[in-house]
């Protein structure tokens, strides 16, 4: 039977150190399932691993599109399977890793066969949208489906459009769809989580957008401005200093709404995982010796 470790865990919690040393003990290759990592232009604000750390271990799905290629969760889920079966050919162990909630769970579970988008639909919401602002749609979403809600971007908009229109065409409650998992994995998954003090979580989380604006983020941005209007660009750290370019913003404020705007980034996350009962989880700044029990402990979860 072959091994999939699953490091998770919310943004600036240390997932990449995590899935390195993992990668290292086990000499095997790791599979990114960070959704904005995927894309080439996007380094600095997403915090894609370095030229150093990706020396490392030999990764998968970093920078390997273009914020112009449109690529949906269907086509990740589908890439990723085939590149960690691939793997498993020369490896008895893959490690995945990254805090995008429904990307690791396409690869873990698989994605669950739901209807097209109903264009009528679709077209009322966006109306009650521009009539009512994206607030009556957070509205709606919370009050059908309040486990979804508190777990989605409510900042994204086609993520709401997309669960009311789903919750309309089924009766169905959207977290209900997502919930029924699917078999046809035939790997053992081992998730494995990093914990810290909520604090010292937001006070990593604001050291870290600094930390990107001293590597130029603002540079990165600009570069990205004509582009501004596609998906993988309504992101945090982008959106905010788009607006600081649009004159919308003073630079002050942009940089203090991408911490706040990251930190319940980051509690999202919490909600989902907390969810889990299946994550191991390692404490912030762990020792060799915690890291030499974790190896333990997965080599004691490995089928007999």
């Amino acid at each position: 039977m072959k091994n999939l470790i699953s490091v998770v865990g919310p943004t600036g919690i240390g997932k990449t150190r995590l899935a390195i040393d993992l990668a290292q003990h086990f000499n095997t290759e790791i599979i990114s399932c960070d959704s904005r990592q995927f894309f080439k232009e996007m380094k600095i604000g997403t915090a894609a691993p370095s030229e150093e750390e990706l020396a490392e271990a030999p990764h998968h799905f970093i920078g390997n599109l273009s914020v112009k290629e449109y690529y949906s969760i269907g086509q990740y889920e589908e890439d990723a399977l085939q590149k960690i079966n691939g793997l498993f050919k020369n490896h008895d162990m893959v490690i995945l890793v990254g805090g995008s909630m429904m990307y690791e769970k396409a690869v873990i579970e698989g994605l669950h066969d739901l209807p097209e988008a109903n264009a009528g639909n679709q077209e009322k919401l966006q109306k009650i949208m521009e009539e009512e602002g994206i607030e009556k749609l957070q509205e709606i979403l919370k009050e059908l489906d309040p486990e979804y809600y508190s777990v989605v971007d409510i900042h994204n908009h086609r993520r709401l459009l997309r669960a009311i229109d789903i919750i309309w065409q089924t009766d169905k409650k959207y977290s209900e769809h997502i919930a029924v998992s699917q078999d046809g994995r035939d790997f053992n998954v081992i998730r494995i989580g990093i914990e810290a003090p909520r604090e010292e979580l937001y006070d990593r989380i604001n050291r870290r957008v600094d930390m990107m604006m001293e590597k130029g983020l603002l540079d990165e941005v600009k570069g990205l401005e004509k582009f501004k209007g596609l998906t993988a660009l309504n992101t945090v750290g982008y959106s905010e200093l788009f607006k600081y370019f649009d004159g919308e913003w003073d630079l002050d404020f942009a940089v203090s709404e991408i911490k706040k705007n990251s930190r319940r980034y980051a509690k999202r996350q919490l909600t989902w995982y907390r969810k889990a009962n299946d994550i191991h989880y390692l404490q912030l700044g762990y020792s060799q010796k915690d890291f030499e029990e974790l190896i333990q402990w997965i080599k004691a979860q490995l089928p007999k």
